[in-house]
């Protein structure tokens, strides 16, 4: 499963700032427990891939998983060893851009145990930090 969009506007976009908290997307909406971002980074679709499969395995296809980013912001590369100038480089992977507050995962149809377990592999395969919480009233840390 490849994660990019189907079509875009523009074939390359600029890098652009991750200032501020975000604004959407900082509810639960779908399941009893979520992860959140605590600080702003760009999230590769490898990584959400990852972060998925990490998931499902782990909660052994109990339950239910939302991926509630989307990446849609192309970053490009220009090849190595390549003189400066020449243009802007070829689209190389594709990025979701996280503020903090904003839900990456959800889950559903679990135990609070389990979903503290499998958000804690989540957690690992992202490179920034994350919190677990719950639209229940279990403690979770």
């Amino acid at each position: 499963m490849r994660l990019q969009p189907k079509r875009v506007k523009y074939r390359k976009s600029q890098r652009g700032r991750m200032k501020g908290k975000a604004s959407k997307g900082t509810q639960l909406n779908f399941g009893e427990f979520g992860l959140i971002a605590e600080e702003p980074s760009w999230i590769t679709a490898r990584q959400i891939e990852a972060s998925r499969i990490a998931v499902v395995r782990s909660i052994k296809h109990e339950g239910k998983l939302w991926i509630r980013v989307f990446p849609d912001k192309v970053v490009t590369k220009k090849p190595l060893e390549t003189r400066m100038g020449k243009g802007k480089g070829e689209p190389e992977f594709w990025v979701a851009v996280v503020r903090p507050g904003r839900v990456l995962f959800e889950l559903g149809g679990v135990r609070a145990d389990i979903a503290k377990v499998a958000f804690r592999l989540v957690s690992h395969k992202l490179s920034f930090k994350t919190k677990i919480i719950s639209s229940l009233d279990e403690d979770l840390l």
